[in-house]
This record gives C-alpha cells, sequence and structure tokens, in this order.
C-alpha cells in the first residue's frame, strides 16, 4: 500500500509542475459548472429569476448570441496573445540567462490558472451557447446562464491585466534569481532546523563490510522518503548509509545505499520506492540546484556574447548568502531515533559545491578587475562567518587559486596590487 501511495504522490508533484496542469483542471471545471448550468435552466431558474430579479438575466436570443459569440472570439485571442507571451518568456529566458531555468518557470502556478481561467470561461461560453434554444422562447433561453458568461468574462480581463503585469516581472533577471534565492534559502533553514534537533557529534559504525544495494533505475534523485526507511530500520533493528546525493543523476547499477543486515524482497521493494526519481529538477527539494543555477547566470551574463557584469555581480551577492548559509550545515547529516543514529545521508560536500560554483566563475571573470575583487569580498565574508576550520581551509584554498588565475590574466600592476590587498584580508586570518 505504501508503494502506491509514494507513487501516486511523486505523479502528482509531476503532474503539478507541468505547465498544462491547471488550465486541464480549470478547463474541467468550466464545462462541469456548464453542465450544472444547464441542468438548472431546465428546471426553469431563469424563469425563476425573471419573475423576482428580471434585471439579472438576459432575455433576448439575439443580445445573448451576440454577446456569447463575442465572448468565445474575444477569449480565443486573448489566451493565444497569452501563451505567445510564455512562449516569449520561456525563450528569452532559455537564451539570456540559462536553460535550466526552464522548469521553474514553466511550473509558476499564477501563469498557469490564469491561462486555466481563459479556458474555463471559453469552453462555458461555448456549452452555454450551444443550449441556446432556437426558438427565442424566454424559458429556452439561458439567461441567467448568459449572465455568468458575463462575470467570467469580466474576470478574464482582470485576470490578462494582472498577466501582463505578471510576465513583465517574470522576466527580470533580478526577480528570477530572488525566486531561486529563496526557494534554496528556505529549503538550507529548513535543514538547518532538523540538524539542530539531531547529536552534533554523532557516532556510527564504519560500513565498510556492509551489503551493498545498487539502484536499479536510472534519473534525476528528487528526494527520498526518510520516514519510510527508519520505520523499516526500527522494525529490523538495522542501520543504513545512504550514499546516493539528492540532485545528482544516478545510473544504472550504481551504489545507493548499504544496509547493516540483509534485507528481505519486500523491505528491499519498500525502500527502492523511497527513493523517488524524475527527470525534472526542483530547488524545493534539492538546494544545490540553486547554487548551479546562479551559477550559470553568471557565467552567461559574463560570456562575450552577453557581457552583463552588472547581472554577475547580483548573482554573486546572492551566492554569498547561500554559501554563508551552506558554511552552517555540516556534511553529512543523520535520521536519529531515541538519540541513536540509524539512518547516515551523505550530500554534496561543502568543499565540492565551492569547487563546482567558483571553478566555472573563475573561467569567466579572473581577467574581470570588479568581478575578481567583487569574488573576494564573498571568500572574505564567508571566511568571517564560520567557524567550521574545514570550511575556512576550503576558503582559503579557492583564494589562493584565484588570485594566480587572476594574476596570470591581469597585467596592469596596480590592478594585481589591488586584488592582493583584498586578497591579504582573507589569507591573513
Amino acid at each position: 500500500m505504501q508503494k502506491y501511495i509514494l507513487w501516486l504522490i511523486d505523479y502528482i508533484r509531476k503532474l503539478e509542475s507541468k505547465i498544462a496542469f491547471y488550465p486541464t483542471v480549470f478547463s474541467f471545471t468550466g464545462i462541469i459548472f456548464a453542465l450544472i448550468m444547464y441542468y438548472a435552466e431546465n428546471n426553469g431558474i431563469s424563469g425563476y429569476i425573471i419573475k423576482y430579479f428580471p434585471a439579472l438575466v438576459i432575455n433576448h436570443t439575439d443580445t445573448a448570441l451576440n454577446i456569447l459569440t463575442t465572448f468565445i472570439a474575444g477569449l480565443i485571442s486573448i489566451m493565444v496573445f497569452s501563451f505567445s507571451m510564455v512562449m516569449i518568456l520561456l525563450s528569452q529566458a532559455s537564451s539570456n540567462f540559462s536553460p535550466r531555468l526552464l522548469p521553474g518557470l514553466i511550473s509558476n502556478r499564477r501563469h498557469q490558472k490564469i491561462l486555466g481561467i481563459y479556458i474555463a470561461s471559453l469552453l462555458y461560453c461555448i456549452f452555454t451557447l450551444i443550449s441556446i434554444e432556437p426558438t427565442g422562447d424566454s424559458y429556452q433561453l439561458p439567461g441567467f446562464s448568459v449572465l455568468f458568461a458575463i462575470i467570467f468574462m469580466v474576470t478574464c480581463l482582470g485576470a490578462f491585466i494582472y498577466f501582463i503585469h505578471s510576465i513583465s516581472q517574470e522576466i527580470q533577471v533580478h526577480n528570477i534569481m530572488e525566486r531561486i534565492y529563496a526557494d534554496a534559502k528556505h529549503r538550507l533553514e529548513k535543514l538547518l532546523d532538523s540538524e539542530k534537533e539531531s547529536i552534533e557529534e554523532m557516532s556510527f559504525p564504519d560500513t565498510d563490510n556492509w551489503e551493498v544495494i545498487t539502484a536499479k533505475r536510472s534519473g534525476f534523485l528528487q528526494t527520498i522518503n526518510l520516514d519510510i526507511i527508519s520505520k523499516i530500520a526500527q522494525e529490523c533493528d538495522n542501520k543504513f548509509e545512504v550514499f546516493a546525493i539528492k540532485g545528482n543523476f544516478i545510473h544504472l547499477n550504481q551504489l545507493l545505499y548499504k544496509v547493516e543486515k540483509s534485507l528481505d524482497e519486500e523491505q528491499q521493494e519498500l525502500i527502492e520506492d523511497a527513493f523517488l526519481f524524475s527527470r525534472d529538477e526542483i530547488i524545493s527539494d534539492n538546494y544545490i540546484l540553486a547554487f548551479k543555477q546562479l551559477t550559470e547566470v553568471a557565467v552567461k551574463a559574463m560570456s562575450p556574447g552577453i557581457n552583463d557584469p552588472g547581472t554577475a555581480i547580483i548573482t554573486l551577492d546572492y551566492l554569498t548568502e547561500l554559501f554563508t548559509l551552506r558554511s552552517s550545515k555540516s556534511d553529512e547529516s543523520f535520521v536519529t531515533v531515541d538519540d541513536e543514529a540509524l539512518i547516515k545521508i551523505n550530500t554534496v560536500s561543502f568543499e565540492n559545491l565551492m569547487f563546482y560554483c567558483n571553478s566555472a566563475l573563475r573561467t569567466y571573470v579572473k581577467h574581470d578587475l570588479v568581478m575578481v575583487l567583487k569574488m573576494l569580498d564573498m571568500y572574505n565574508h564567508l571566511y568571517k562567518n564560520t567557524t567550521n576550520k574545514t570550511y575556512q581551509k576550503v576558503i582559503v584554498s579557492q583564494v589562493k587559486i584565484l588570485l594566480k588565475d587572476a594574476k596570470a590574466s591581469i597585467n596592469n600592476e596596480d590592478d594585481i596590487e589591488v586584488i592582493e590587498a583584498r586578497a591579504k584580508a582573507t589569507l591573513d586570518n
């Protein structure tokens, strides 16, 4: 049963990130409401309202037909324009910033819901138009339904105005980076809170001789349901070490986890289903993706084709904040029950994360004095805001590498002196 629940949750999460999810849900809602109104009209709701509230009912066939046909044509035009704007947004974000930003932009729920309102209103108007009887009899004319069509059209106009405002804000790189940063910060803070609840110095047995379990499928490891693994560990007095890192692409037969005692077939299937794979990457599940995306935006901004150092500087500000948060987190995490570590979870180490981001940045910024100084400021800030000696050594190492690259790329001696003086602030600590 747990297997199917996990599969259903994973399937719903994937569906919700698709651009057509909310429009499809809203479309069915519009059709269902149109059928409800058709049933109500057949039971004389328009005749009842004409008797008590005549101003609320459109009681002329030609007027109703003109209103509905105009609404249908107008909604199709608005919908086509809105979809075109979304495609332009995605194309511009892909070419100017990074293709990896597209999943986050596509999954924007506000835009999905607005498109869904358009389609639901359009389908409602179509079904209401079909229900009009050609006799023109006032009791057969769905006058009250036409009133709802007018209300829906006014709602669509309001949604269209909001859509224009939202899409103009969404395309701005500062807002894109703010969203990425906010998602990653929320995820990191959540992980830090969970670490505070565990024991700081956690002992865990050596796992060299434990049974090795490999992956039976491939894909991006989206998330891990640790509750299921922890429950099995308690039931069979077992311990696990998870080697697969969330966000990484897991290949077939790659090491997934180690287990202290052998598991039966049913337990292995449950644990296998606890590893949720996906072809998409989501920041709310994996904060590492935010570092990758922000780094790629900075690299793209500093490339000769774009040449936008202002965007790169803003990106470094966000990276500094995220690295500061990450420096407060341990490289290893544990799941504990009654102060006993049952699961050890390996994550992307601070050293590897620094190397990944900074090696890509150095390639494009080592010749630019302003960007080199900005990166040195980032290192200095990180060094002062972490008490982890291992992390401080990593930061010092990155300062030395950047200093070496900058000296090889910048010929101006005055600039080199400025860079050395800025680097000294970190190296002398």
